[in-house]
Formats: C-alpha cells, structure tokens, sequence
C-alpha cells in the first residue's frame, strides 16, 4: 500500500502520536520511513520557545530520539532530515523530493484565533503536498 512514508515529528505531544501511528503503518506497509524534524523559529513560536533561532541541538535531539524510536520497533535505516522554517513548506518539499506516499503529521488543538493569527500546518499540507495526509490525533 504505501511505500515510502514521511513522518514529520517535532517532539511534542502530538507529534509523539504521529510518530506511533506512523511507525505503525510502516510496519504494517514494510514501508521506507523518512523523519523529519522542522524547528519553525519565526515570529511569536521563536518568542514562545525562548531559543535563539540558531539554537538547533535541542531539535536534533528529537530527530535522535524519533529515528532510535523507528529502529527499536523494527524499521530498517529510517532517514533522518532536520529543517528550519515553515513547516508545511519544508514537509511538502521534502514529500515530493523523496516521491512519499504518505505523510503523517499530529494534530495540535488550538482555538479559532491562534489557527487563525498562525495557521494550521496540516491545512497548508493539504494545498501542498502530492500525496496522502494523515493527521494523527491523541485519544
């Protein structure tokens, strides 16, 4: 079914379900796995953080952490990348680069004004990437 799938994980909480779900297909698929780990530094997330933009070893160790993750539960030579900017943008990019026929991202609740003032991720996936979306939610 798919074969090569991008899993997009940023550490957090929803990205911990996304990287669960996505191993799980993978598995189930025997799919190549691709991790990718945006660090999105602009703007209010760069103030929220309280990092400096060019601070990128605390993201690194996500991608670590999510690659060993793949490895103990049996993918064989998941790829790492690591990008800094929009993420949307960067997931696309690298989906269409790798010809990925499935994307996994996590879903991060927010009210009607911050989807608004910062958008939603997996919503401009949808009007940029060449393959199929899953959104991954916490139960």
């Amino acid at each position: 079914m798919y074969q090569r799938i991008l899993l997009a994980f940023d550490g957090s909480r929803e990205g911990r379900v996304a990287l669960t779900e996505g191993i799980e297909l993978a598995a189930l698929c025997k799919a190549e796995v691709h991790l990718l780990s945006v660090l999105e530094m602009t703007g209010a997330r760069a103030m929220e953080a309280g990092l400096h933009p060019h601070e990128t070893d605390h993201f690194q160790r996500f991608l670590d952490e999510g690659l060993e993750q793949l490895r103990r539960k049996g993918i064989e030579e998941p790829v790492g990348h690591f990008a800094s900017g929009p993420p949307a943008e960067h997931i696309a990019r690298l989906a269409r680069h790798i010809d990925a026929d499935l994307v996994v991202v996590g879903h991060r609740h927010r009210g009607l004004l911050a989807r608004w003032w910062q958008g939603s991720t997996s919503q401009q996936l949808l009007d940029h990437a060449d393959c199929s979306i899953l959104v991954a939610f916490e139960r």
